[in-house]
């Protein structure tokens, strides 16, 4: 943090010579876990402010753009997700999201720090909602673990909802996690994971594609949205299908959906399916 006339918390990026900013009131939590190191801030114009070994993680203003983009997506292109589970989401604003879609049955949350939800219901209680809600099931365990022992062809979506590819996150990236996501997959299901942005990020979202493919996944999207809390304000999210392609989605269902959302609809979704010129070179979509 610096000071000048006020206080502000400052997420400096060096990949990409830029940072990003909050002006804050006060701190209001500070804590080492097993894991790693969690602080809570409340900003003057943001809401609370979770922030992740010096990386800033959610807003209470503008979170609804990473979670709605996580889950809405997907489960309007899937025709039934009946299972699905989260991998990370310790926030709970996904799995908010997820349980909105009533033909979901069973939403299962794997986080490895209990620390982050318990966290996250007291300083963003709204994220946390659904966390009651009797088809969601809480588990504090490895994540990569989980899925490398998940029975096979049990899930319709899995969503990874991790922080940046370092530290506990680092093997969510790579062509072994994506193997037990292509084998706990039933046919038709899909894979969606944060993919960073597509700004400076290009390199890892290419890895991760091709990684994905490798894994046996028959087609791969990457759709790009706006997020101002992280590296350049312009993130994306990276869906994986296997045996069946990514090119169209449920209209109707998402135009006639019977629950609020405040980003995504028919033309959010149509849109991110159509990707800047300097993406579709870079990715070869």
């Amino acid at each position: 943090m610096s000071s000048a006339e006020s206080t502000w918390f400052t997420e400096n990026f060096d990949h990409s010579g830029s940072s990003i900013g909050f002006r804050i009131k006060q701190q209001l939590h500070a804590e080492k876990t097993p894991f790693q190191t969690i602080e809570i801030y409340e900003t003057t114009d943001w809401g609370n402010l979770m922030v992740i070994d010096g990386c800033m993680m959610v807003t209470g203003r503008d979170n609804f753009l990473y979670h709605e983009m996580m889950s809405h997506p997907a489960l309007f292109t899937h025709p039934r997700a009946k299972r699905v589970v989260i991998i990370g989401g310790g926030d709970c604003g996904t799995l908010r999201e997820v349980l909105k879609h009533e033909e979901v049955e069973s939403a299962i949350q794997v986080e490895i720090d209990e620390r982050v939800t318990r966290l996250a219901e007291r300083y963003f209680p709204e994220l946390c909602e659904s966390n009651n809600d009797p088809r969601a099931q809480l588990l504090f365990v490895d994540g990569i673990k989980w899925m490398a022992e998940c029975e096979p062809e049990t899930l319709d979506l899995i969503i990874v909802d991790s922080t940046d590819p370092v530290g506990p996150a680092e093997g969510l990236f790579g062509e072994a996690f994506y193997v037990s996501c292509m084998k706990a997959l039933r046919t038709g299901g899909i894979l969606v994971q944060q993919s960073e942005s597509p700004l400076i990020h290009l390199t890892l979202i290419k890895a991760m594609r091709n990684s994905m493919k490798a894994a046996g996944f028959h087609a791969v999207r990457t759709l790009p949205f706006p997020q101002p809390a992280y590296p350049t304000g312009w993130w994306s999210c990276t869906m994986a299908r296997k045996n069946a392609d990514l090119s169209s989605f449920r209209e109707r269902g998402a135009a006639t959906k019977q629950f609020v959302t405040r980003y995504y609809n028919v033309d959010t979704h149509r849109a991110a399916l159509a990707l800047p010129e300097f993406m579709k070179e870079a990715l070869g979509d």
